[in-house]
């Protein structure tokens, strides 16, 4: 009975080292699930570069305060063009 004490006092400790905290999973990047990431080289560029390219997704090109609806598709590419019609964001939606 003397060597049960022990026993009884350190099983839960070791039970316990044995619990892990669950990984937190990184969120989802906003620019990979459309391909945006890999057009960032376009930022900068005018507009008209856009036309001699084609993309497998559906593609809308935003012009400056031009209204757009807020319907989400990650699958989307956005182009965002300035008012001088420089791209200068590419995001998926």
């Amino acid at each position: 009975m003397k060597h049960a004490f022990p026993l009884l006092v350190c099983t839960p400790l070791l039970l316990s080292a044995c619990v892990m905290e669950p990984v937190p999973m990184p969120p989802p990047d906003p620019l990979a699930s459309c391909g945006a990431d890999e057009l960032q080289y376009l930022v900068g560029r005018p507009g008209v570069v856009l036309d001699g390219m084609r993309f497998s997704q559906d593609v809308r090109v935003i012009q400056h305060g031009m209204a757009v609806t807020m319907d989400y598709s990650a699958q989307r590419l956005n182009f965002w063009l300035d008012r001088r019609d420089v791209i200068e964001r590419v995001t998926c939606g």
